[in-house]
């Protein structure tokens, strides 16, 4: 039977779509899977002439939510002015404490959610990521990239991290599989996490909203051209600097794989904001 909506729920899910309709009806299966907290989505799309929520297997997805009590709001958001609008735009709409930036190519394990938020409520950061995973590279082991790998031991601390930074060299360990082989070694119980240094997130980090906001959100973006790449990185240099931040393992984000939306990466974001 279907459920009431929470009045208030602890996360809202963020999600910026162009295209993408058979990935974001996944991405939106696998949140209809989870087993908690309280949470709901917002979509914002800019995929032309009709919104890709259009799509059957989309739609589908978004009554069985809404069937859930998870509420749904759909934002058929034009003009495209480039992801850090779109994302400034979201967290716009956003009322929660806690907000989801989930890209819509992420399929997420049934307990994904519930682990990040207990994750970043017991670390007291500003951020909590789960670096996606492609798991056509099961059979890849790359020992070099996963040489920066840091456990966090003790509380999550402000760091600042800048591009020319030797930290900021962790970025490898988000390519390819190197988290899955790390937590496999790592042995973690199921349903446990532990926290480890991070450069930056892509594709699904869990922020304190107001910690995301002290650190000035996305609201960058009218300085930066539509076509740009890399504002996820400038917001979570802020709030890492300023809160700290951390990444999650097992990561349990699945990458679809799905070719890139953003095919225009001629400006980094991090080179106009932070003058790098």
């Amino acid at each position: 039977s279907p459920l009431p909506p929470a009045p208030t729920p602890e996360v809202q899910v963020l999600i910026p779509n162009f295209g993408r309709p058979a990935e974001l009806a996944v991405t939106l299966s696998g949140l209809a899977a989870q087993d908690g907290p309280s949470f709901g989505v917002i979509i914002s799309d800019q995929t032309e002439p009709e919104p890709a929520w259009e799509h059957p297997a989309v739609a589908a997805m978004v009554r069985v939510l809404q069937a859930q009590g998870r509420p749904v709001r759909l934002e058929h958001h034009l003009p495209r002015r480039g992801m850090a609008e779109q994302r400034d735009f979201l967290l716009g709409l956003a009322e929660a404490g806690l907000v989801l930036f989930l890209d819509n190519d992420v399929w997420l394990e049934p307990d994904m959610l519930a682990r990040m938020t207990g994750a970043l409520r017991e670390a007291g950061c500003g951020f909590v990521g789960a670096a996606v995973q492609g798991l056509s590279y099961l059979d890849d082991e790359r020992p070099d990239e996963q040489r920066p790998f840091e456990l966090w031991e003790g509380p999550v601390v402000p760091e600042r991290i800048r591009r020319g930074d030797p930290q900021f060299q962790r970025w490898t360990l988000h390519n390819a599989a190197n988290l899955t082989h790390i937590a496999a070694r790592l042995g973690i119980p199921a349903g446990g996490w532990r926290l480890y240094r991070v450069a930056w997130v892509g594709g699904c980090v869990l922020y304190d909203r107001q910690a995301l906001l002290d650190c000035g959100g996305f609201a960058f973006w009218r300085d930066l051209p539509p076509a740009h790449a890399g504002e996820d990185v400038v917001a979570q240099l802020r709030v890492m600097e300023r809160y700290g931040g951390a990444g999650i393992l097992p990561s349990g984000a699945v990458h679809l794989e799905a070719p890139t939306t953003v095919v225009d990466r001629s400006t980094e974001a991090s080179e106009v904001v932070l003058g790098e």
